[in-house]
Parts: C-alpha cells; structure tokens; sequence
C-alpha cells in the first residue's frame, strides 16, 4: 500500500482530498499542522507527502527544510501562491512538484503518480482492460479493439475515473468536483454535454460501457 500523508491546517481540505486518493487507492495519512507531519515522517514509512505551503505558525516551505535534514521522501507543495518565485523557493528547499490551488482530483493524482513512478512506487498498474477497452495510463491513450480513440482532456479523464472504479455510481455534482475542480462555475450539463460525446466516440458499444442511473448520475460496468 502506498501512504500519502497530507498535510494541512483546513479539516475539510484535508478530508476531500482523502475521498480523492483514497478512490484512486492510496492510503491516506492527514496531518493538521508542520510538527505533526515531521514526526510521522520521521516515524512511519511515507511515500509522498501533500504539503500545504500557507499554514499557522510552521509554513509548508519551513516544514519541507525540516524533512529535508533527515528523509528524501517526495514532496508536492499545495498552494494558493502561483508567483515563479515561490515555485521556485519550493522547488530549492526540494520539493518535487508544485500544485496551485484550485486543482482537480484527476490533476493531483496525476502529479502524484508521476512522481511515484519516478521514486520507484506506482499506484496503478501501466493500462486498464475493461473489456474491449484498454487505456494506456502513462500514453493517456484509449483503445476501442486496437483502434485509438480521439479523446479531449475532460473525456479521457471521465473514462479513466470511471475504468478505475467500475461499478461506482457517480452523481452529476460528483463528477463536476472530481474533473472540472470545486470552483468551477458552469453548472452539471457540462457532465451530461460530455457523457454524450464520449458515448458518440464509442459508437456501438457504449451502451455496454457507461450507463444512465436515473435520477443519480452515471456508472461504468462491463456488461458483455
């Protein structure tokens, strides 16, 4: 099991950023301020930390030159702050990553898996076969039969999230948080316009794939 300890002083970033992970099958360790997190850093294994830069008393930046004096565990800053020159002052104190809030679920994950791959963890295996689909994660390629299909962004996270949780029933507000972030504005039509054209790209077989639960939202099952 992978363990991401995340760092930060808001109680509700915290859990929302757990629901996240922990669907995407990591196992989450929280931390509500910088001492906490040096100690379990210091007494347990870790393999990345989410470490929130603007926190009371011990900013994340002072936190990650603590670590750094005893463990090279990875390191993504979270951070209102887009200015270079914090990015840059993160990145000198080593950190490996820098994510500017807001962020969506699929974009973290995303970072986290990159660096975990790089320091030799993984949380999810090189593809994922649903049936006739396969999806190539570190291509971010779908295949339909062997036939790549042309996918946005937006419609390759959307199948992504629903491969790696086949089953789960997702509402419209669920899927909006997930890929579009917590302040994105438009409303859950966004969801529905892209469901639409993912099913188009899937021609015959959508039916098979992602299905309508009436009066809830979306779920993605095999069903040959």
């Amino acid at each position: 099991m992978t363990n991401v300890l995340v760092v930060d002083d808001e109680k509700d970033m915290r859990r929302l950023i757990e629901m996240h992970l922990r669907q995407a099958g990591l196992q989450v360790i929280q931390a509500e301020n910088g001492d906490d997190a040096i100690e379990i850093v210091q007494n347990r294994v870790i393999n990345l930390v989410l470490l929130d830069v603007m926190m009371p008393e011990k900013d994340g930046f002072t936190v990650c030159k603590e670590i750094r004096q005893f463990s090279e565990v990875p390191i993504i800053f979270l951070t209102a702050l887009d200015a270079k020159s914090d990015i840059v002052r993160g990145l000198q104190l080593g950190g490996d990553d820098y994510v500017v809030k807001p962020f969506t679920a699929v974009e973290l994950t995303a970072r986290i898996n990159a660096i975990l791959r790089r320091t030799g963890f993984t949380t999810n295996n090189a593809t994922i076969t649903k049936g006739l689909l396969v999806n190539e994660i570190i291509a971010r390629q779908v295949k339909l039969e062997d036939k790549k299909l042309v996918l946005t962004l937006k419609e390759y996270e959307l199948i992504r999230l629903f491969m790696e949780n086949e089953g789960k029933v997702f509402s419209r507000e669920q899927l909006l948080e997930l890929l579009w972030g917590l302040t994105y504005e438009g409303g859950t039509r966004t969801v529905d316009t892209h469901i639409k054209t993912l099913r188009l790209k899937l021609g015959e077989v959508a039916g098979k794939y992602i299905e309508t639960v009436w009066g809830i939202g979306y779920r993605f099952e095999v069903n040959q």
